[in-house]
């Protein structure tokens, strides 16, 4: 569509017409942008659109980010397909409205032969409640159910839903689909129609704050092109798009990031992996992008905790001891502030040597535990401060290391079935590579044999 004339206050997009992203939503599988191999002829989304109305198909779970195309799909399979099509939100609609749409599938299809396709977004939102009234529809095949959602399905959707329906993930779109998205919507009748001009550099700002999400692109370049059009000369001059016109209608990245959702969990692993691997880096960049999602500090801050404690350990004692002063900090004075805090903690850790022996020894030995492998106390060992110990010999023989002067004693402390068990390892980085040499001349000394 193209920009309105000029006027005397500056060109403007009309009023009232539908968002740019709604008005370039594709009707057809061919002109969905990415995806493809989801698309190919014989796949169960192609079958949906071509297949005849009486003919069966399985349910499908369409997960992915925002803008990738799941609502997109459900609206060609809408347009295309001779099937009934019934549309709900996961926000708005409840038991009742599912069981009424269960009903009047199953009559749709006894008395005409015609399946009913259902497409349920954010079906993530719905309550176990509300996910098992779907069940009699999809096992019977009343309905053939598309469901939208962007948190992972394993952990949002119950399992016999799962198990009745085909998953089908979408990848954000890449660059170059995104780029070509946003020069498609310049030029079609459905976008500006050619009624502006988008530079490269331009183009290539957008794609990168989009993140892989078409919608977000779309959303940005119709802003960038009211607020080009309100700046055009006077003399009608065609309204351009530069880099600095979309720094003016958005100040920041807008992150891919649920709180709730799968990205949560892969910005947070990623963040923990990249400290355990010394990539202060890549560490900072992980942190950044929780503080700017919006991400509870005190998460942070407990992860960081036990990443002192796991992945740096004795290698360096202060670690743990910073990052539990870091977690009191932010819990005391919140953010902006505590991102300092957290700064500090991140790049301690990160810099810091590695070592994960003490927890490794404390799983060996809990396995061993669990395997059985546990013993007697030895008699010296047992407590001695009650009546009737002595008769027992609990205490008899046990010496005392503070009676000698290098306090260490020649002394069996392990069940006679562990006796010349091993446990802790520790490994030649940074503190621990003195108690290397200490343990060593410690267990010299306790087990002379």
């Amino acid at each position: 569509m193209a920009l309105p004339a000029s006027s005397s206050n500056g060109p403007t997009l009309g009023v009232g017409l539908a968002p740019l992203a709604a008005r370039m939503r594709p009707t057809t599988l061919d002109e969905i942008l990415g995806q493809s191999h989801l698309l190919a002829p014989g796949s169960p989304l192609s079958v949906l659109v071509s297949g005849p109305a009486d003919r069966g198909s399985p349910s499908v779970i369409l997960w992915g980010p925002s803008g990738t195309g799941k609502t997109t799909i459900a609206k060609v399979i809408a347009h295309t397909s001779d099937r009934r099509f019934v549309e709900l939100s996961a926000v708005s609609a409840g038991v009742r409205e599912v069981r009424q749409v269960m009903d009047e599938a199953r009559s749709t299809r006894d008395l005409y032969g015609v399946s009913t396709v259902l497409f349920l977004d954010e079906i993530h939102r719905f309550s176990k409640a509300q996910q098992d009234a779907l069940l009699p529809g999809v096992e019977n095949g009343w309905v053939i159910l598309i469901a939208a959602t962007t948190e992972n399905p394993s952990f949002s959707i119950i399992t016999p839903l799962l198990s009745r329906s085909l998953v089908l993930t979408l990848h954000p779109l890449d660059d170059g689909v995104l780029a070509a998205l946003l020069e498609a919507a310049v030029a079609d009748p459905r976008g500006f129609d050619g009624g502006l001009t988008l530079a490269p550099e331009a183009r290539d700002a957008i794609v990168l704050l989009a993140s892989g999400d078409a919608r977000r692109a779309l959303t940005v370049l119709e802003a960038a092109g009211s607020a080009a059009a309100l700046h055009s000369t006077a003399d009608g001059a065609i309204p351009h798009i530069t880099t600095d016109t979309v720094a003016s209608v958005v100040d920041r990245a807008l992150l891919r990031y649920d709180r709730q959702g799968d990205e949560h969990y892969d910005v947070i692993s990623a963040f923990i992996k990249s400290v355990r691997g010394s990539d202060v880096d890549a560490a900072l960049h992980y942190l950044a992008r929780m503080i700017e999602a919006g991400e509870d500090p005190r998460f942070i801050a407990r992860r960081v905790m036990i990443l002192a404690a796991e992945d740096i350990g004795i290698a360096d004692p202060q670690a743990l001891v910073l990052a539990v002063a870091a977690a009191q900090g932010v819990a005391l004075i919140g953010m902006p502030e505590g991102r300092i805090l957290l700064a500090e903690a991140v790049v301690y850790l990160a810099t810091a040597p590695k070592s994960n022996a003490a927890y490794v020894a404390l799983d060996t030995a809990i396995a061993d535990v669990r395997a059985g492998r546990i013993g007697r106390v030895p008699t010296h060992l047992r407590d001695a401060h009650y009546p009737g110990a002595a008769r027992l010999g609990h205490g008899s023989g046990y010496r005392y290391p503070h009676d000698v002067d290098i306090g260490v004693v020649a002394q069996q402390y392990l069940p006679n079935s562990l006796v010349g068990t091993t446990y802790y390892r520790p490994s030649a980085h940074g503190y621990e590579r003195e108690i290397v040499e200490r343990l060593a001349r410690l267990r010299g000394i306790i087990h002379p044999d």
